[in-house]
């Protein structure tokens, strides 16, 4: 619903004749209308649910008309399930191709949050042509990409499925001048650990505590301090929040504070006007100035509301241990507070996101702790997560180290599943083969904990570490950082084996001569499975740095909390 919204929302629907809206999760829709209309993601259980509602009207002798609008994409399967049911006669199927919605000048999502989940955990590749139109549709407005770069089996997969629709439609984007000079495709499993950790920029803790959906987010009471929820959208074009949005939590409320006190003067201003300066004054500036003036109550409640939450889970000890994850120390100190965290059932997804990395960074819980945390957490929780623990094994978020996981043994796996190129058994190699995660040795050759000397001032951020408090620059960030400098994958042989993607990173570089040096500065980076707000705000600072301007397309916006919820089995 949140996408349709962006694009139309309730009263233009209205205007266009539509009686009432539906949100359908199982109760069937009681209308008295002559025409339904379903507007769904191509699923077999919505079809089936579609069909038991033409079938009950078939009983009860009602006659309407029914269209199916799929969206992004049509799927032969749903269409063979209506015909099963016998409604395919009954009902017209349409699609909705749904690819690309601009939530900021720099970012496009194409609001796929399952594609998490489907591509991730279940192996379903059904996105991946949605992927390959989007970058198609891209290359047909602004030329081709003379530069790409990818890392990861969804990236080379969604890749080569775009260059064959190029391919077929070929002479559309010939000659035509490049305006985006580089592409980066990236797979969210590439880099989990900088999802898994806690944000502390300001849209990224806006996020994790409001929950940012679609680009716009609802402040409840205790933010815009009266007895009504707000919904307010988040983007470049609200003047305050864009000068906080990227910055670290702890210089924003000093700015905020600085911006009352120019509004203030602004105000104070109107005191010595005579009445020609006043009409001015009112007709011109006020209007601005009160918009400004409830943006920046609004920002500053939101901070407050953050403040207090955060106070109450002690989020200092929090990021405290995740720093020593992410740096390898104190491991057993970190793994007893993650389990005082699981007895004091401070919340059930807190307590996964911590036991995800601490086996990311630790390539692997040892047996002994897996199990015990594994009990407790079943005990503490309810034993119906017991699914979501095979879940997370299954994505390699969270494992056991098995007694034969010498490198050495699992790199003879890996070089079995790359001979074994038979269908069938890769799967069988893939389930037999946990993810390693080696996060260590990439640290390691990324440098991706920075040595600091001295205070690091957050105020006045040196590299991209600052959106994790200057102890962790985010992989993904590091890997586009690197990949732009060489203009390739080459020197960077070793972190791409370690990271488990020898054959899955590509480079396609086409001629340059075309595109202007202008275009080359602009690079889109485009995350398969999500990026953070954290990422994004790393790597607009790197553009700052470096002159370059990036853009981003993510299949949806997501957070820690939004990756332990698509792998658990238990609905919050």
């Amino acid at each position: 619903m949140s996408p349709l919204d962006r694009i139309a929302n309730v009263s233009i629907l209205k205007q266009h004749e539509v009686d009432k809206l539906y949100k359908v999760e199982s109760k069937p829709a009681v209308s008295s209308s002559e025409q339904l209309c379903f507007l769904v993601r191509p699923r077999i259980k919505n079809m089936r649910y579609i069909a038991n509602l033409v079938n009950a009207d078939k009983l009860a002798g009602r006659t309407r008309k029914y269209k199916v609008i799929f969206s992004p994409q049509k799927f032969y399967a749903c269409e063979m399930v209506l015909e099963e049911e016998g409604i395919y006669g009954d009902v017209s199927c349409d699609e909705w191709a749904f690819s690309l919605l601009p939530l900021d000048v720099d970012l496009l999502s194409m609001e796929l949050p399952e594609f998490f989940r489907d591509y991730f955990l279940e192996g379903d590749q059904r996105w991946i042509n949605t992927v390959a139109q989007a970058l198609h549709l891209l290359s047909t407005l602004y030329g081709p990409f003379p530069n790409c770069y990818g890392i990861g089996r969804c990236a080379k997969m969604s890749y080569e499925l775009w260059r064959k629709l190029e391919d077929e439609e070929d002479g559309e984007t010939k000659g035509r001048r490049p305006e985006i000079g580089h592409i980066f495709l990236l797979d969210r499993d590439m880099d989990f650990v900088t999802a898994l950790c806690s944000q502390v920029v300001y849209e990224g803790l806006v996020d994790d505590t409001f929950r940012i959906k679609c680009g716009s987010v609802d402040f409840g009471p205790e933010v815009t301090s009266s007895d009504k929820s707000l919904k307010v959208l988040l983007n470049a074009e609200d003047k305050v929040f864009n000068e906080i949005r990227n910055e670290h939590f702890s210089n924003v409320f000093g700015f905020l504070s600085q911006k009352a006190r120019n509004l203030q003067a602004q105000y104070d201003r109107r005191r010595g006007m005579d009445i020609k300066q006043m009409k001015n004054f009112v007709s011109q500036e006020l209007k601005g100035l009160k918009q400004e003036h409830r943006l920046l109550s609004l920002h500053i409640g939101a901070c407050e509301s953050i403040m207090k939450k955060k106070t109450k889970q002690d989020f200092q000890e929090l990021i405290k241990t995740e720093h020593a994850l992410l740096e390898g120390f104190n491991i057993r100190e970190s793994t007893s507070y993650i389990e005082e965290h699981i007895d004091r059932q401070v919340s059930p997804i807190e307590s996964l996101r911590l036991m995800c990395l601490l086996s990311i960074t630790e390539n692997g819980l040892i047996p002994k702790d897996y199990r015990s945390l594994k009990t407790q957490y079943l005990q503490s929780y309810g034993p119906e997560h017991l699914l979501t623990f095979s879940n997370l094994r299954r994505a390699g978020l969270l494992t056991e180290q098995a007694p034969g996981d010498t490198l050495t043994a699992v790199e003879s796996k890996v070089s079995k599943l790359v001979t074994d190129k038979a269908a069938g058994k890769i799967t069988d190699a893939f389930s037999s083969l946990a993810k390693r995660s080696n996060f260590r040795a990439i640290s390691k050759k990324l440098n991706l904990i920075p040595r600091v000397d001295g205070e690091y001032d957050l105020k006045v951020p040196r590299d991209m570490a600052y959106v994790f408090s200057g102890a962790y620059v985010p992989l993904s960030c590091r890997i586009i950082e690197q990949v732009l400098e060489r203009r390739s994958w080459q020197g960077l042989d070793e972190v791409v084996r370690l990271l488990n993607c020898s054959e899955l990173a590509f480079t396609d570089m086409t001629k340059e001569d075309k595109a202007s040096s202008e275009s080359l500065r602009l690079i889109l980076v485009v995350f398969l499975g999500g990026c953070t707000f954290s990422e994004i705000s790393a790597l607009r600072f790197l553009g700052r740095e470096k002159g370059y301007r990036f853009i981003f397309l993510t299949t949806a916006v997501t957070n820690s909390a939004r990756l332990m919820e698509a792998m658990s089995e238990v609905k919050a």
